[in-house]
C-alpha cells in the first residue's frame, strides 16, 4: 500500500518571499501530504539532494525572482543526472504564459499563477502523482 503523497516545497535562488509556499505546504500537509519544506535561498543541488534523500514524489518550486528560466531547467536536469526523473516537478509564482509553455516543454508537470487555488494545486498532484 502506497503511502502519502511527499511533496518538497523548493524556494530556489534569491527570491526572499516565502508567504505563498508556506500557504502551499499548509494546504498540502491539510489534504493529507507530507511536505518537507526547504527554506529560502536553495541552490538547484540543494532542492534535488532533498527530493533524492526524502524519496519525494514531487517537487514545488516557488519562484518570484524572475530566474525561472536558468533555475528550473537545471533543476530538471539534475534530478534526470541523479536518476530521479520520476520525480514530478511543479512551479508556481509569477511565470509569463511563453516562459511556462517552454517549461513545461523542459519537463515541469505543471505551473500555477497567480490566483491558482490551493484546491487546484493540490487536485492536480493527486492526479499527477501515481497511487
Amino acid at each position: 500500500m502506497a503511502g502519502p503523497i511527499r511533496v518538497v516545497v523548493a524556494k530556489p535562488g534569491l527570491d526572499g518571499h516565502d508567504r505563498g509556499a508556506k500557504i502551499i505546504a499548509r494546504a498540502l500537509r491539510d489534504a493529507g501530504m507530507e511536505v518537507i519544506y526547504t527554506g529560502l535561498h536553495q541552490t538547484p543541488e540543494q532542492i534535488v539532494e532533498t527530493a533524492i534523500q526524502e524519496d519525494a514524489d514531487a517537487v514545488g518550486i516557488s519562484i518570484l525572482s524572475g530566474a525561472h528560466m536558468t533555475l528550473v531547467p537545471r533543476i530538471l536536469a539534475l534530478l534526470r543526472e541523479n536518476g530521479a526523473e520520476d520525480v514530478l516537478v511543479v512551479v508556481g509564482g509569477t511565470i509569463p504564459a511563453d516562459d511556462a509553455d517552454e517549461l513545461r516543454k523542459q519537463g515541469v508537470a505543471d505551473v500555477f499563477g497567480p490566483g491558482a487555488t490551493t484546491t487546484e494545486i493540490v487536485d492536480f498532484l493527486k492526479g499527477a502523482v501515481p497511487a
